[in-house]
């Protein structure tokens, strides 16, 4: 498998220019093509108004919408313009409204190999970010890289040398691997982090060690990491390892409880999205 297809939403211009340079980047390094989607997002919600006036907010709604989608299309041509050449790609402008977002996305990321967001939390961001890393994670069935913060984003990080997958022998891991094959591939390390691996599983006397040895079979160099739950957060323990080798990439598998538990309660995956300073690429 190999990455031919990268697609990126925009939904704010604030981060626009960071996310189309790193998904260009990915492009060229792959020989892809990239798609760029330039979403405007009607955030109107009209429960109940007086007559007349539900129409005049739906239409101011959209006209803000369309002029958000506008102002993203101008970034993201420019920031399309300051790369090399070479690049194969394509910009479209769409506006929705917040309950139609997730088909919108969904249909572009399903044929997309991956997508590249930027961080859907943080200042700046609204609900719709999130909403677009669960569409295209949940119905478009894509791999998903989420960016850290912009001034994180180095060259490192959109062709990572070393990488760390944190292992859990979940289904929504094993399916991030998979979709990072390309990516491990070309790593000059990749470290299978377990952290307080169970006592009684199928892994019990080799934590992470069949994922290895099917690692090793596709070329990829990679060894085992076991750690201790040392502080209170599994996403702790990870983004100090992640400090600690140096890593320019994250692989998980993404929300292994429901996504209302997550909400509510927090989980690995919000908080490594909240806190993460590399890049982390997930899949359900």
């Amino acid at each position: 498998m190999a990455y031919k297809s990268i697609l990126t939403v925009l939904t704010g211009t604030g981060t626009s220019a960071a996310a189309v340079s790193a998904a260009a980047r990915i492009a060229m390094v792959h020989d892809a093509h990239l798609d760029v989607l330039a979403l405007g997002v009607d955030r109107t919600q009209v429960g109940y108004s007086y007559v007349g006036t539900g129409a005049v907010l739906l239409q101011i709604g959209l006209e803000k919408a369309e002029a958000e989608a506008t102002a993203l299309e101008v970034a993201a041509r420019a920031a399309i313009d300051a790369e090399p050449q070479g690049l194969r790609w394509s910009l479209e402008a769409a506006v929705a409204q917040m309950g139609g977002l997730t088909d919108l996305v969904a249909q572009r990321a399903r044929f997309a190999d991956l997508v590249v967001l930027a961080r859907p939390y943080g200042a700046g961001t609204g609900a719709e970010a999130e909403g677009v890393v669960e569409a295209a994670l949940f119905e478009g069935q894509s791999a998903v890289l989420v960016l850290p913060e912009p001034g994180r984003l180095d060259a490192a990080a959109t062709s990572p040398r070393r990488i760390v997958i944190a292992w859990n022998q979940s289904r929504e891991a094993i399916s991030a691997v998979r979709r990072a094959m390309p990516l491990l591939q070309q790593a000059d390390l990749v470290t299978i982090t377990v952290i307080d691996p169970p006592t009684h599983g199928p892994e019990r006397s080799d934590p992470g060690g069949m994922l290895c040895q099917a690692l090793v079979r596709h070329g990829v160099r990679a060894e085992v990491s076991v750690l201790a739950k040392t502080l209170p957060r599994v996403s702790d323990v990870l983004l100090r390892h992640l400090r600690d080798q140096n890593a320019d990439l994250l692989v998980m598998g993404a929300y292994g409880h429901s996504r209302f538990r997550e909400a509510i309660l927090g989980g690995a995956t919000r908080d490594m999205l909240e806190h993460t300073e590399v890049p982390v690429l997930m899949a359900h």
